[in-house]
């Protein structure tokens, strides 16, 4: 069954198979990469192996409320304390039902005084730690924002100013989580130091190319530089994942399917242009790119995100093909500041924006992508998604006739 909160807005083209068709995809691509379940899996203990001592957790990250879940699922009575610092809103309703875990709820994707406060009970978490206790920790995107312990002299403004700039002028994820590193008593490998050799578990879903822990939630649980800093680190879910779950469903459902792997860097409006070519030129029903692109915001932009920006950009390459349709959106669930995921654009996207008295290319100069697609009901909602693993594109070359073919065969499989 697909999820009935991940959806499109409503809008003229609503009823199009394809659309249900590319958020069956995505909707699978998330499914593979479930923060809840892939923990809970991690952590299994084999039939027969030994079970461990006693154990707190920490879940920082948009993930860390599935994380946590996870954990609790598989260690049972063995999970004895935790502390989870997350998005607000993104804490799931079953994790209040822990009596056990502390929850902290910060800022993204600005950091603020909560920020502060919550790397202040991180640290006091970490050192009353038992020493006869296992410690475990649940790291995914957004850490860097929601937790932070300033280096003596730095302020908040500083980091304010270099988050907020950073995201304006598409700096790189490495480059920027190194200079938070700077700023930082717990990022760059540092909390991991602080355990002083302390034996330890570190479980990542990566939203970086790389996946390096010590990128990672700008290294906040990286390695400390020791050669052996005790600490066992297992990334648990990507952004290869995600699409290559949603390609083998697409093949299962009959279509024909490009398996290039390689990540997605840059700029937005260059990737749309890419991927709308390479889409129109071959002959593949389904195209499925993962990476994170990148947008210069101009002074006061509007509404959107990057994801909704090049959604749009590519609307406007694929204007008036009626068998081209494509879905952006962040495996998270939110999109730069928004709320929404992305969108889902066809070659009719651009004259509904229109329809909307709104100026597409006026709307990229802007950085108000998402008011365009709000206009042409091309936005996608889905709320947390329980992962984090980065940003997919899935190119869809079809018929609304095949669609709807393929579809009504999906749903009479067993």
């Amino acid at each position: 069954m697909d999820d009935p909160n991940l959806q499109a807005e409503p809008g003229s083209e609503r009823g199009d198979p394809r659309r249900r068709l590319l958020l069956h995809l995505f909707q699978t691509a998330l499914a593979s990469v479930d923060g809840r379940v892939c923990t809970r899996e991690a952590l299994s203990v084999p039939p027969g192996a030994h079970a461990p001592n006693r154990l707190w957790a920490v879940a920082i990250g948009k993930a860390a409320s599935a994380m946590m879940l996870g954990a609790h699922d598989a260690l049972g009575e063995r999970f004895e304390r935790g502390l989870l610092i997350t998005k607000d809103g993104h804490a799931d309703p079953p994790v209040y039902g822990l009596q056990q875990v502390e929850i902290i709820e910060s800022a993204h994707p600005v950091p603020d005084t909560r920020s502060l406060a919550a790397g202040e009970s991180l640290l006091e978490w970490v050192d009353s730690v038992p020493s006869e206790v296992d410690l475990l920790f649940l790291i995914s995107g957004g850490a860097s924002s929601l937790v932070e312990a300033l280096v003596p002299g730095a302020t908040l403004g500083q980091l304010k100013d270099l988050n907020e700039r950073g995201l304006a002028s598409g700096l790189a994820i490495g480059e920027l989580n190194a200079r938070r590193a700077q700023l930082s008593r717990i990022k760059g490998g540092r909390l991991a130091a602080r355990l002083g050799g302390r034996r330890a578990r570190a479980l990542f879903i990566s939203d970086v190319p790389g996946h390096d822990p010590a990128v990672i939630g700008s290294g906040l649980m990286g390695p400390s530089g020791s050669a052996d800093d005790g600490i066992e680190r297992r990334v648990i879910a990507s952004i290869e994942i995600a699409a290559k779950a949603a390609r083998a469903e697409a093949q299962a459902l009959g279509l024909e399917v490009w398996r290039d792997t390689q990540p997605f860097e840059g700029s937005a409006e260059r990737l749309a242009v890419r991927f709308a070519h390479e889409l129109h030129m071959n002959p593949d029903h389904v195209r499925i790119w993962g990476g994170e692109s990148v947008v210069n915001l101009p002074e006061n932009p509007g509404r959107g995100g990057r994801n909704q920006h090049l959604a749009l950009a590519a609307a406007r390459i694929i204007a008036g093909h009626d068998n081209l349709m494509l879905l952006v959106a962040g495996t998270d669930g939110t999109d730069g500041a928004t709320p929404d995921a992305g969108g889902i654009v066809d070659g009719e996207t651009c004259s509904r924006v229109a329809l909307g008295a709104l100026d597409v290319q006026n709307c990229l100069e802007t950085a108000d992508s998402g008011a365009a697609l709000a206009a042409a009901g091309d936005l996608i909602h889905t709320g947390p998604t329980g992962t984090n693993v980065g940003d997919i594109v899935i190119g869809l070359k079809l018929t609304k006739e095949a669609a709807g073919t393929i579809l009504a065969a999906r749903d009479r499989r067993p």
